[in-house]
């Protein structure tokens, strides 16, 4: 079939790779425009659907909107057949989604209605849920409000990572997607089921200002929170290191026995000399962190270089 391909991130690769591979004909790769990165913020860097479509030799479009009707004329032009959008990051306009034969389908790592929108990966983890997955469903012009087709159910693990997560839920994106093109191609008709109107949350993007640690928290929901935001952007606190204080990326941790008792030292403080945190109920050990500038290290590697002892304060 004739695909148009719409994502941004590294999320969407896979699909769009797999696409190519069952023997579709991609006619073109839409995708965000390129972003201003590296250390000084100068140089512009194109998204990894961009990279990726150029190395398979697509046509790239990347539009600021598809609002306004010259962009809207060129991909009605383009005439496909489908058009698959896995974290595109950009509204379709109705006549964007009725253009092609087939409409079109996005690929939604989580099991809807529970967190639609941007950060659905985070959101489940950091509440911890113990299950989500993909769907494929048709899309319509509320946010991730379509009809389902395809869901595959993927097991959150209690310690698993959002980058753990994430690089589960991709492939599992990238073979149900192709499955319903197979099925599409082959004339079985997917059967498009709507959404349940209770259970909707909605995973709205994570904020800068929702990453720091709270130790008043109890140690279960501040682990979710360490783990939903790690790698990227990680959970923070500061410690003090030669009278200045300094940020502390929390990218691993582990929950301590009894994390659901109220704990009797100060929340934030250290208990042993394992980096083992009192929190506002239970405790928490801390396995894995990044101090500002340097790479991610075990907490052990940390504490020698930190010098930090029992009863000193994370802030």
């Amino acid at each position: 079939m004739r695909v148009i391909f719409m994502g941004t991130p590294e999320f969407s690769v896979p699909t769009l790779r797999a696409i190519a591979q069952a023997g579709h004909e991609l006619v073109a790769a839409y995708t965000q425009p390129p972003r201003a990165a590296g250390r000084r913020g100068l140089e512009l860097t194109p998204s990894p659907v961009q990279r990726e479509a150029e190395r398979l030799g697509i046509d790239v479009y990347t539009p600021l909107s598809l609002k306004n009707e010259a962009e809207q004329d060129v991909f009605c032009g383009l005439n496909a057949d489908i058009a698959v959008v896995v974290a595109y990051g950009l509204l379709l306009p109705r006549i964007v989604l009725n253009a092609p034969r087939f409409g079109c389908l996005n690929g939604h790592a989580s099991l809807l209605p529970r967190w639609r929108g941007a950060a659905p990966i985070q959101r489940a983890i950091m509440a911890g849920d113990e299950k989500t997955g993909v769907m494929v469903m048709r899309m319509e012009e509320g946010l991730d409000t379509g009809p389902v087709a395809l869901t595959r159910i993927i097991s959150i693990g209690a310690d698993m990572t959002a980058g753990e997560l994430h690089d589960e839920l991709m492939p599992a994106c990238a073979s149900l997607m192709v499955e319903a093109l197979a099925r599409l191609e082959a004339g079985d008709s997917l059967t498009f089921i709507p959404q349940s109107e209770t259970g909707v949350l909605y995973a709205k993007k994570i904020d800068k200002a929702e990453t720091r640690i709270d130790w008043t928290l109890p140690a279960g929901q501040l682990h979710d929170h360490i783990r939903g935001l790690s790698p990227f952007p990680g959970a923070w606190c500061e410690f003090e290191a030669g009278g200045k204080r300094e940020r502390l990326k929390l990218l691993r941790s582990t929950l301590m026995e009894g994390s659901k008792s109220k704990s009797s030292h100060e929340p934030g403080m250290m208990i042993d000399d394992a980096l083992t945190i009192a929190c506002g109920e239970g405790y928490l050990r801390l396995e894995e962190v990044q101090r500002a500038g340097s790479r991610a290290t075990p907490a052990s590697e940390f504490l020698r270089g930190a010098r930090l002892m029992a009863g000193a304060r994370l802030l």
